[in-house]
């Protein structure tokens, strides 16, 4: 029965992952706090630090989402979507913060004809070759 289960489109991951360099007393101090059962991990804890300066600047961040006319958390394109975009011959400018997703049946021909350009803050996830043909257009 489970063999009948089709993924029509794979659920993207919901977190992406980064690698900061830190100063061993800032280290040891993060140790001593997890250590004292404040945090659970050392992830937690930069997780909510990240969180909380995020919380602090959240009117410039929303004055600035406007001001540049991004659209805010998750946008998939799907391979019809992009090539009723292109054959309506306008260009999509994609504007987003958070996370893009191009399917994976998009070709990199399909790609550079619908899509002008590419502006991301936060990640995109497309084939390599489509982020290949698009490389020239990301802002």
């Amino acid at each position: 029965m489970a063999r009948d289960i089709v993924q029509l489109r794979p659920k993207p991951a919901d977190s992406e992952k980064i690698t900061i360099n830190l100063g061993y007393v800032d280290l040891g101090r993060i140790d001593l706090m997890v250590e004292d059962g404040f945090y659970s991990n050392r992830t937690d804890f930069i997780r909510t630090a990240i969180r909380n300066q995020l919380e602090r600047h959240s009117d410039t961040m929303k004055n600035s989402v406007s001001r540049k006319g991004l659209d805010l958390g998750l946008r998939h394109y799907s391979r019809s979507e992009l090539e009723a975009v292109a054959a309506a011959g306008e260009p999509l400018h994609i504007q987003v913060l958070g996370l893009v997703t191009i399917a994976q049946d998009v070709s990199p021909d399909l790609a550079r004809a619908a899509i002008g350009s590419v502006q991301v803050l936060g990640a995109l996830h497309a084939s390599p070759s489509v982020k290949s043909a698009l490389r020239d257009r990301m802002v």
